[in-house]
């Protein structure tokens, strides 16, 4: 491993220090997971999202809906220019789930951050 990085190691995204697995830190998200498990909400152009108003959420809490990161997203300067400022969230039976904004949210773990702005959308149960 290399210091520093950010490594997938057993379905979730571990950091590395410079010394090694950061073994008494979390894992960046609670879960890499594939797909959104929660029912269509009708939300899919920024317009309708920008209704939602953006609050901070903790990396830690997110369950991703993609395993993969395009590289070229997260390393793009202008990766926002034509989007949304804010990752897309879907809050669903007592999840948080990462809809839109995985390079933004692997950018803020990178830079040490531990939360992120992001629009969250309650679903009902």
């Amino acid at each position: 491993m290399i210091p520093g990085r950010a490594f997938v190691v057993s379905g979730a995204v571990a950091l590395v220090g410079p010394l090694g697995p950061l073994d008494s830190r979390p894992v960046i998200f609670q879960a890499v997971g594939e797909g959104r498990p929660y029912p269509d909400h009708g939300y899919e152009t920024v317009g309708q999202w920008s209704d939602v108003p953006p609050r901070q959420v903790r990396l830690d809490e997110l369950t991703t809906t993609k395993r993969t990161l395009d590289l070229d997203a997260l390393l793009a300067e202008d990766s926002t220019f034509f989007g949304d400022l804010f990752a897309h969230v879907v809050s669903w039976r007592g999840r948080l789930y990462l809809e839109d904004g995985l390079h933004r949210a692997v950018r803020a773990a990178l830079h040490q951050r531990q939360v992120l702005h992001a629009r969250v959308l309650s679903l009902p149960d």
